[in-house]
């Protein structure tokens, strides 16, 4: 990953979470009535990643659609 250069790597990256989710992702925080908090704010965070790094991803080529 060191020789790794990102085009997009001094570009802010703005996402929404929630603060349970934000304690769970900084310092590790673990809420025992709901598991998946961590879970969910990993995924929005990876989600946001992919939208900057590979912009087509969510767009439908409809051309490209067969009947």
């Amino acid at each position: 990953m060191n020789d790794m250069t990102l085009r997009h790597g001094e570009e802010k990256v703005m996402l929404e979470l929630s603060l349970k989710e934000a304690m769970a992702l900084a310092a590790g925080v673990r809420f025992n009535n709901d598991l998946r908090i961590a879970a969910e704010a990993r995924k929005k965070v990876r989600k946001t990643i992919e939208t900057m790094l590979l912009p087509e991803t969510g767009k439908i080529h409809y051309q490209l659609l067969e009947a």
